[in-house]
């Protein structure tokens, strides 16, 4: 049987030293876990051949189908703010490019195909359990609505990778819009290698942003609409409660979209300062601290760009400095606008941001769950019920007296309340993946039962559907249930 993926090669059509070649190492056994059909169909692929015995093949690495010109991709980054200048796809391949039913260009790239020049010693593989946990995230994720490289395919490969202790051994298909990072930039300048930077440049601005090719000044206009992509992505985040959890350079992509789905996680009792990652002991990339942070990468990004700006160094930074200072307005301006969503609010008055501010003091204070609080507020919205809130805070009197306030608000928009009703929970979701029930999948997974794998699926595919037959789903963890700290898994 034949596997055609219609690929098309433009990142290694570059110089040889943005990218080695190298093949995926085959594995023993591969075998189909999870297929995402909607997906392939989306880009053009056979679902019912990548099902096959063959597809799995490729899937997992072993057989390489036409026109794929595999490689790994080099890139330098700030890892919890010390530079690294090579990292590089230390355990993924990309095969190619493809352009799907909307006309855009998607990387696919397989995630644990074995080691490449850029491995550092690790074995290039990658662990069931951290393969699962991405597929779940970054499936939810887009199904939020919040930009994302998406996951194709997962499959167990025969083997086992020895980690803490020995694991069975899978491998991810991811897609992007690009894999090309703020490290990917960083590489190349810190290494005095300016053509490198403009021939990238050159080659993300024909990619991701064709319309500022004829700008005045390109690279300007280029730096002006990642910082932009940026700012809204984090304002996404923080909107529902997510935590990446490793915000380094080499973790953020130059098109927008939420990448490298590590230690991530999503907060269930809200906390500004809540951290997850196991590698993060000092929370530089707590919930709270994402948007300065994103900043700093965008920053970093600025700086390998000054060489394109101008000759002259110092007006080359007074520009790079101008265009980061509307990262605060425009992140502002988008996580503004998505909290007075969150509580129903469609016109903008004086003391809207403190109003949500302080229903956020309150939560915190009272150990509120960040998903249920405003799910429930949207039906309380409608029927004036303030119950099913209320229990979401230790202490309900600091709901009561906040609700007064909101009631207040509202009587001054001119929607119904079935209007704000719908409204609200078509932005405050029923469903994320919450931790404890990714870590129980994983559980199940490892001994061969992908039921509640597929079950979770289903459930966070409509995040913001009531599906009362999963209702459970929907509710925070019991406190033996919680889960505090998760794993890069590399």
């Amino acid at each position: 049987m034949t596997v055609h993926f219609p690929f098309q090669n433009t990142y290694s059509a570059l110089p040889a030293n943005f990218f080695a070649r190298v093949a995926p190492t085959p594995v023993a056994a591969p075998r189909l876990i999870k297929l995402n059909r909607a997906l392939a169909v989306h880009l053009g692929l056979d679902p019912d051949v990548l099902e096959s015995p063959e597809g799995a093949e490729i899937l997992a690495g072993k057989r390489l189908p036409d026109g794929a010109d595999p490689i790994a991709m080099a890139y330098a980054g700030h890892q919890f703010g010390h530079f690294v200048p090579q990292l590089g796809d230390g355990r993924a391949i990309l095969l190619g490019e493809v352009i799907d039913k909307d006309s855009v260009r998607r990387d696919i790239q397989l995630k644990g195909s074995g080691p490449t020049p850029f491995s550092r010693r690790g074995d290039g593989r990658a662990a069931l359990g951290p393969v699962l946990r991405e597929y779940i995230v970054s499936e939810a994720m887009f199904a939020l609505g919040i930009p994302t490289t998406r996951s194709l395919a997962a499959v167990t490969s025969g083997e086992r990778v020895q980690r803490e202790t020995m694991l069975p051994g899978a491998v991810l298909t991811r897609v992007a819009s690009s894999h090309i990072r703020v490290g990917t930039f960083q590489f190349f300048a810190a290494r005095g290698e300016t053509d490198g930077v403009r021939k990238l440049a050159d080659h993300v601005i024909a990619r991701h942003y064709p319309d500022i090719a004829i700008a005045e000044r390109p690279y300007h206009a280029l730096l002006e609409r990642v910082v932009a992509r940026q700012a809204d992505l984090v304002a996404r985040w923080l909107l529902v409660g997510f935590i990446h959890g490793v915000m380094n350079t080499d973790n953020t992509s130059i098109s927008g979209e939420t990448i490298d789905y590590g230690p991530c996680a999503f907060m269930d009792e809200y906390n500004p300062a809540q951290v997850f990652s196991s590698i993060d002991e000092m929370g530089r990339y707590a919930y709270a601290n994402q948007p300065q942070i994103a900043l700093w990468n965008l920053t970093r990004l600025a700086e390998c760009l000054l060489p394109l700006f101008s000759d002259d160094k110092d007006k080359a930074i007074e520009q790079a400095q101008f265009i980061l200072g509307d990262f605060a307005e425009k992140f502002t301006a988008a996580y503004q606008a998505g909290l007075r969503k969150k509580i129903g609010l469609f016109t903008t008055r004086d003391g809207d941001e403190a109003l949500v501010q302080d229903l956020l003091d309150a939560m915190a204070k009272n150990q509120a769950d960040f998903t249920l609080t405003f799910r429930r507020l949207a039906d309380a919205a409608a029927d004036a019920d303030d119950d099913s809130v209320r229990a979401q805070f230790t202490d309900p009197a600091a709901f009561d007296e906040w609700a007064t306030r909101w009631r207040q608000r509202l009587a001054d928009e001119p929607q119904s309340a079935a209007e704000r009703q719908a409204a609200m929970r078509a932005v405050n979701p029923a469903f994320i993946p919450r931790n404890h029930r990714v870590e129980a999948v994983i559980a199940a997974a490892v001994n061969n039962d992908y039921a509640p794998f597929e079950e979770l699926l289903t459930v966070l595919s409509k995040p913001y559907e009531d599906q009362p037959q999963f209702a459970a789903y929907a509710e925070s963890p019991l406190p033996e249930q919680r889960v505090t700290q998760t794993f890069c898994g590399t």
